[in-house]
């Protein structure tokens, strides 16, 4: 079995993993709301490591969170996985934030979850899975309004999950939808993933890998007084 180092930065949540094929064999996560990845990442990694007496030689693989998602955050993750793996000669696997998230519900046949993390304004970066964890439309970014989501109505149940659900709240009034807003991005989904696509050898060329920022960049600039 692949052990595989998961890093998940795309939100508050500065969360690593080590999996060794589905199982989580150790986790360590602070989801604090003022962004702590830059001083917990790194120490993180080297606590989960000494937790289960493994090394850097251990590892066949470094996963990471793709986003969307912060881009500050992203960057930080996705610099750190880079890092590893050009020093380490180990294959770097992505893993999209919203799959992640998806895999915390366990939803019967026929339901849907849409994975939601809150953008600016009424904005969100939304995607669909079936009750396997098949994408069933695209990531994107978009705007909530009364309508979102109306045509997976016809399921029987639909599960908006994550930070932008009390947004969707608001708005979205489709009695066969439920709302949880306690969902957050988290390595302890990433391990089953990221041990399929090491199977698969679903690698990304570590040169070029980029975070899927989704939008470009924003700098809020705080209005003088």
């Amino acid at each position: 079995m692949a052990r595989i180092l998961n890093l998940e930065t795309a939100t508050t949540n500065c969360s690593v993993s080590i999996s060794e094929g589905n199982n989580i064999i150790c986790l360590k996560e602070n989801n604090a709301e003022n962004y702590s990845h830059s001083e917990q990442l790194h120490l993180f990694i080297k606590e989960a490591l000494e937790e289960v007496s493994l090394s850097f030689s251990d590892l066949d693989a470094i996963a990471v969170s793709k986003g969307p998602g912060s881009y500050t955050g992203l960057r930080i993750g996705v610099s750190a996985a880079k890092g590893l793996c050009f020093s380490l000669d180990l294959p770097l696997i992505s893993i999209p934030t919203l799959e992640s998230m998806a895999n915390q519900i366990k939803v019967s046949e026929g339901e849907v979850i849409i994975p939601v993390l809150d953008a600016r304004r009424m904005e969100v970066y939304s995607s669909v899975y079936n009750s396997v964890y098949q994408e069933v439309r695209d990531t994107r970014a978009e705007v909530i309004d009364e309508d979102s989501f109306k045509e997976f109505g016809s399921h029987s149940k639909i599960y908006i999950v994550g930070s932008g659900a009390e947004k969707c709240r608001e708005i979205v009034k489709h009695s066969n939808f439920t709302f949880n807003t306690s969902v957050v991005p988290s390595a302890r989904e990433m391990g089953k993933i990221a041990s399929r696509k090491f199977q698969e050898g679903s690698f990304e060329d570590v040169a070029y890998f980029e975070p899927y920022y989704l939008k470009d960049f924003v700098l809020q600039v705080k209005k003088k007084s």
